[in-house]
């Protein structure tokens, strides 16, 4: 049987307070990503049931099946019957445009129920205790019977038109479906399949397409010398001895900076800072890490956790640990809890052991904002 889906955007977008249609989310409006999963879940033909605004975003799509574009009406039921009225085929397959998450699955297994049962509407059931307040009591509902409506939802044309051609309004097809025919096929939806609707749901949408975080790895060791002042962290700790190199040479902070350059694929710091360059002697590497902060954030990135282990037999760290969490977090400006510092000895063993250096190895995840 031939499906046409018929996508509702004609919304007004007053709860979400800007218009949600119509705004690209990275990338891609909701408009364009419902049209791509009706399309890829069978629909051979679609109806866009428009706005003034959203008629010029669907006017820029590059819809690769034949379509048609109506205007919405005041209310949904209306919009659905300006669709339905413009619609040609065998399985109306209706969705709304802001449940642009709704995967290509879900519309092909509506319209297979469709085709079988002569209806197929998604649905979730209702898994939490739900309850009816009144005059002073309480009455719990009976959860096995309620479930919670979705799109899309998909009919035999004939029986929808049916449907709405008896006049009433309601907030979603099934409703009217049901009076002329009884109830619909469910189809299980899916916790994706949300309905932007609040600034919430957009920031949630904006979480679920963001790129996975990106990991890197830093190791540095420096040896110990006398004569020069020991920083782990960005934090002094006293000792009889510092570590050599051509900045502070904090291997911590140093080790940090290679795992971040490393998630971010721009090199290491002795590509960054080369010790051959004299505006870096004896800088603190916590000027280095806001430097190597700022190349993250221009990518409108940020870091997201630090796991980094220190190698020394002495001196013990575990007094400045803390400080030294905090230190990290503030030059990263991100919270101290995401950011993890540990230290070990060798037991005697290796220069680490023999207190000839100290050496340091991190990890650190960086995300887009």
């Amino acid at each position: 049987m031939s499906a046409v889906g018929i996508l509702l955007c004609a919304g007004s977008s007053n709860r979400m307070g800007f218009d949600k249609l119509n705004t690209p989310l990275c990338g891609k409006t909701a408009i364009e990503r419902s049209a791509d999963a009706l399309i890829l879940g069978g629909c051979d033909s679609l109806v866009f049931v428009v706005s003034e605004t959203s008629e010029t975003t669907v006017a820029s799509l590059p819809v690769p099946v034949p379509f048609t574009v109506v205007q919405g009406g005041a209310q949904r039921t209306d919009s659905v019957r300006n669709g339905l009225t413009a619609a040609e085929g065998e399985i109306a397959v209706i969705h709304d445009a802001a449940r642009c998450f709704v995967s290509p699955a879900i519309v092909r297994a509506s319209i297979d129920a469709a085709q079988k049962y002569g209806s197929g509407v998604a649905s979730l059931p209702v898994t939490d205790t739900v309850i009816r307040l009144g005059d002073g009591e309480i009455e719990t509902l009976d959860r096995s019977t309620l479930f919670r409506m979705q799109t899309p939802q998909t009919f035999r044309m004939g029986q929808i038109k049916a449907a709405y051609a008896e006049g009433g309004s309601a907030t979603d097809d099934a409703t009217l479906y049901a009076k002329k025919f009884g109830a619909p096929h469910l189809i299980l939806g899916s916790e994706d399949n949300r309905k932007l609707t609040t600034a919430a749901d957009w920031a949630w949408a904006l979480t679920r397409l963001a790129p996975p975080p990106a990991y890197g790895i830093g190791f540095d060791t420096h040896r110990l010398v006398e004569g020069r002042k020991l920083f782990l962290g960005g934090v002094e700790i006293p000792f009889e001895k510092g570590l050599l190199g051509h900045s502070d040479a904090d291997v911590l902070l140093h080790a940090i900076m290679d795992a971040i350059l490393g998630a971010m694929k721009l090199g290491d710091i002795g590509k960054l800072f080369p010790d051959t360059d004299p505006q870096y002697a004896g800088i603190s590497s916590r000027v280095l890490l806001h430097k190597v902060n700022d190349l993250v954030q221009k990518w409108d990135m940020i870091v997201s956790h630090v796991d980094a282990t220190v190698i020394c037999q002495r001196p013990k760290l575990a007094p400045y640990r803390e400080e030294i969490e905090r230190t990290i977090a503030e030059d990263l400006g991100i919270s101290p809890d995401a950011v993890s510092v540990k230290a070990t000895t060798t037991e005697g063993m290796n220069d680490e052991g023999r207190g000839l250096c100290i050496s340091a190895q991190a990890i650190a995840s960086v995300r887009h904002r």
